[in-house]
């Protein structure tokens, strides 16, 4: 019915889509309560450094599913990272 390389990109899809979301609650919290305290600020420069590497290599590989997710996990990632930098 469906191909290997349908099957694989649905999979990347639905897995991005996980890790993804699971950074909303993180950056919700913070941004409401503009507490970083208990974050790593340099897990996330690290993370967020790997995170554009990985939006890179999904634009030079043509994968939606790893060009899309990872863009919007930079942002999010990004945003807790602004936020510890900010008020850290």
């Amino acid at each position: 019915m469906f191909d290997q390389a349908f099957l694989m990109e649905a999979i990347g899809l639905i897995a991005g889509m996980c890790t993804t979301l699971s950074f909303i609650p993180q950056a919700i919290q913070i941004i409401k309560t503009r507490d970083t305290s208990s974050i790593s600020l340099t897990m996330y420069a690290v993370f967020v450094s790997g995170v554009v590497l990985w939006v890179v290599y999904g634009f030079a590989i043509s994968s939606l599913s790893v060009m899309m997710w990872n863009v919007m996990t930079l942002a999010l990632a990004g945003t807790i990272l602004f936020m510890k930098l900010r008020f850290g």
